[in-house]
């Protein structure tokens, strides 16, 4: 397990759509693991495997909720509902905040480092973490979606 670097915005790897995962591989459980560690050491909340520069379709998440730490390789998001508005930040994108409108629940499949398909339901900040990692697998941006854009007070509790 190690520590990775983040990349920052606007390195070109951010924009590209990531690649499915074909086989659950050593490589990918240390990845899993990588990733772990890397989010935890920068104290966000999410982290997809492009933003330490591997273009697959792995992302890890912990909201500090009862679900704990969340890693989702080919994750979908198969249902949405409902709408919310509210700041996001990146940990690729230090420093600022936007307001992003989001699905208010979202329901997400793809397989945990066992293979296994699970499927996470999420509300509030579970499902604006959800849908911010799954949307950095195909290069878009919170920014690209926000409202409005302003400058970071807290650095806390950044999604990926």
């Amino acid at each position: 397990m190690a520590i990775k670097i983040i990349v920052n915005d606007p390195d070109p790897i951010l924009r590209e759509k990531s690649k499915p995962v074909p086989t659950i591989t050593p490589n990918i459980i240390k990845l899993l693991d990588d990733m772990a560690d890397t989010m935890y050491d920068a104290e966000g909340v999410g982290l997809a495997a492009p933003q330490i520069g591997i273009l697959k379709r792995v992302i890890v998440m912990d909201c500090g909720d009862e679900h704990g730490l969340i890693e989702l390789i080919n994750p979908e998001i198969i249902e949405r509902e409902g709408e919310m508005l509210g700041p996001e930040g990146c940990l690729s994108i230090p420093g600022l905040r936007g307001d992003v409108s989001r699905a208010a629940r979202v329901k997400v499949k793809g397989l945990n480092r066992h293979g296994e398909e699970i499927v996470i339901e999420g509300t509030e900040l579970l499902a604006r973490c959800i849908q911010h990692e799954v949307d950095h697998l195909d290069g878009i941006l919170y920014t690209d979606l926000a409202v409005n854009m302003y400058r970071a007070v807290d650095e806390e509790h950044e999604e990926g």
